[in-house]
């Protein structure tokens, strides 16, 4: 079987992207004076502010983001903390915790959505729209074949 080179690696191009996407983010951010969220968190806070009337809980942002229960534990615990979210019990089943954004949380949101949306003008002129969804199509492919595999 031949490897390939990193330059001819998808992972490598993919990692190499989310870098980028990562530190542009982080410099819009931090302009707004968000120096101290970091990404995963924002990614998060997106995640509930665009599901605001939906109960979360923990095993949403696991699936979600693809990422370990262990991982997702620590993010939540130090988001909670920094006052972005609250973790309620449900009385249906004292092991669930419905995740909320505080109103800290739901500003931070609404800033870092600012850099989400720089970041996506840039894709929509980069790609056009038979590109963007042909890319989506494969990137959802992966990820999901890497999920089930």
């Amino acid at each position: 079987m031949q490897s390939n080179s990193t330059a001819e690696s998808i992972g490598h191009e993919i990692k190499a992207l989310d870098h980028l996407m990562q530190r542009k983010m982080i410099m819009i951010a931090s302009k707004s004076g968000l120096d101290k969220v970091t990404v995963m968190h924002g990614w998060i806070i997106g995640y509930l502010s665009h599901n605001i009337n939906t109960d979360i809980y923990q095993k949403d942002i696991e699936s979600e983001f693809a990422i370990s229960r262990s991982t997702v534990t620590n993010i939540l615990k130090l988001m909670e903390k920094k006052g972005y979210i609250t973790r309620a019990s449900v009385e249906s089943d004292a092991r669930l915790k419905k995740i909320s954004l505080t109103d800290k949380g739901k500003q931070t949101g609404a800033i870092l959505q600012k850099a989400v949306d720089e970041n996506e003008k840039v894709f929509d002129k980069l790609l056009d729209e038979d590109e963007k969804k042909s890319f989506l199509l494969l990137i959802k492919k992966l990820r999901y074949g890497l999920e089930n595999n």
